[in-house]
């Protein structure tokens, strides 16, 4: 049994694949959203826990565990909408890819048009 190997980044029809580890900007807001979302988890949580009466050891271990939490939702859903984001991105450049070529052949056509008369 031989299997095709399949390219790295190839959907397997031939078209590419939109990854978001190769998007500059993905990965930099995706990376500010994680932080921002562990560090308010873990303030949030450490401050209502302290409020709360709860022992410090405790308290520092429900304040890890808030900054965790919020963390892997804030990279979930960064993750969510820039997957969004760059599936847009590929349509709009497919779109006025699409615009470009019917613009050329349109002039290609006017100027075949002029050259047979």
């Amino acid at each position: 049994m031989a299997k095709e190997a399949k390219k790295k980044g190839d959907a397997g029809d031939g078209q590419p694949v939109v990854r978001l580890a190769a998007h500059p900007r993905a990965q930099q807001q995706i990376a500010t959203a994680k932080s921002w979302g562990g560090l308010l988890g873990f303030v949030l949580v450490g401050l209502l826990s302290y409020r709360a009466g709860v022992p410090a050891f405790e308290a520092g271990l429900r304040a890890l565990g808030g900054g965790f939490g919020l963390y892997l939702l804030a990279w979930a859903g960064a993750v969510a909408i820039w997957r969004e984001i760059a599936v847009a991105e590929v349509e709009r450049a497919r779109r006025l890819l699409r615009e470009h070529a019917a613009m050329v052949a349109a002039a290609q056509a006017e100027a075949d048009a002029e050259s047979a008369s």
